[in-house]
């Protein structure tokens, strides 16, 4: 990747929306151009995929919790990280090092919800032990935006 590249990710990270004629403008290139280079990117993974970005309490999915995770399931064996995976609820799973095996990023309605989540959800999943929760009480900044090079 060249630093056109690192520019068009850029700008597509801050608005997935922006035309290819407004890259070409902004990088002074022809859109065929932006166009080819935009198709590599996602033909290679570096673009996963357009996501829209959606307020949570709009839709009732105000309550963050972090979850730590502790299982008995043997090193290596993903079925935990799976089966968690599927919830709805479970916006991220992570394999961290430390006393517990994974950390999970829920969201929810509110309390009630996060219990539900936990005691019929999470405590279901065979190899599951342990659970420790934290509940965040106001978000400064989230965002999925990288630091994008800048040559």
């Amino acid at each position: 990747m060249d630093s056109t590249d690192h520019r068009i990710l850029g700008l597509l990270q801050s608005n997935a929306r922006v035309a290819a004629s407004d890259i070409a403008r902004k990088l002074e290139l022809v859109p065929s151009a932006i166009h080819q280079r935009i198709k590599k990117l996602e033909e290679r993974g570096v673009i996963r995929g357009y996501t829209t970005r959606i307020d949570p309490p709009a839709i009732d999915r105000g309550l963050v919790a972090f979850v730590h995770l502790r299982t008995d399931e043997r090193l290596g064996d993903p079925s935990v990280a799976e089966a968690v995976g599927t919830l709805p609820e479970v916006l991220e799973v992570h394999d961290i090092a430390g006393e517990d095996c994974y950390l999970l990023k829920v969201r929810v309605a509110d309390t009630a919800a996060l219990h539900a989540l936990l005691r019929e959800g999470i405590a279901e999943i065979d190899s599951v032990v342990a659970t420790r929760t934290t509940i965040v009480m106001k978000t400064f900044k989230e965002t999925s935006e990288l630091p994008i090079p800048t040559d």
